[in-house]
Parts: C-alpha cells; sequence; structure tokens
C-alpha cells in the first residue's frame, strides 16, 4: 500500500525538462569565469604592469638583481632591451632588460626585506 502511494505521488510531480533555455546552463560558467578572472588572471596583470614599469625605469646607477641571482650595478642603459652592468671590478655585462628581478633601493642589503607576493 505505500509502495502504490509513492508511485503516485512521485506520477503527479512535474518533470523537469530543457525546455527551459540555455541560460541557465551557462549561468554557473559564467559565475565560475568572473570568480576565476577575479581572483587570478586580473592580479597577475596588475603584477605584470607593476614589474614592467620597474623594468622601464631603471636607470645608470641602479642596483638591480636578476633572475639569475646576480648582482650588479648599472653602468648604462643602451637601448630599449640591454643594460651594460657591472658586476665586479672591470667586469661589464650586457644583459636583457626582461631578466631584471628587483632593483634594490640605495643602502638596501639582499635579504633585508622580503619581495611583495
Amino acid at each position: 500500500m505505500l509502495n502504490e502511494t509513492m508511485q503516485h505521488l512521485f506520477s503527479a510531480m512535474p518533470v523537469a525538462t530543457g525546455g527551459g533555455g540555455g541560460f541557465g546552463m551557462f549561468l554557473p560558467m559564467i559565475v565560475i569565469f568572473a570568480i576565476f578572472y577575479f581572483m587570478m588572471i586580473r592580479p597577475q596583470q596588475r603584477k605584470e604592469k607593476e614589474r614592467r614599469l620597474m623594468i622601464d625605469n631603471v636607470k645608470s646607477g641602479d642596483r638591480v638583481l636578476f633572475s639569475g641571482g646576480i648582482f650588479g650595478t648599472v653602468v648604462n642603459a643602451k637601448n630599449a632591451h640591454t643594460l651594460v652592468i657591472k658586476i665586479a671590478d672591470n667586469v661589464k655585462v650586457e644583459v636583457a632588460r626582461a631578466a631584471v628581478a628587483k632593483v634594490l633601493e640605495k643602502g638596501e642589503k639582499p635579504g633585508d626585506t622580503p619581495d611583495k607576493q
């Protein structure tokens, strides 16, 4: 008897069909993309913009750290893509601007303050 009652109740319930349109199906994907954009893509773009500004503002006399771990002082900003760096007495090398990881402030020693993440 209970089984017949359950069958009767379920047969009276409306059945959901896919005739409601496609927007309801895409709404969760749109929300996930928006969260992904604001949590990952936008902060990364802002960080890259700050890095590009730092690299573009490197000038003669700046002390810099390269991504390979070499410290040096900029002797000449040769062009938009290369720098001439003094890494030791009578030792100058030409490097790409893109290799600059950090510009050290006057008097700052490596490891004084950790990089902002």
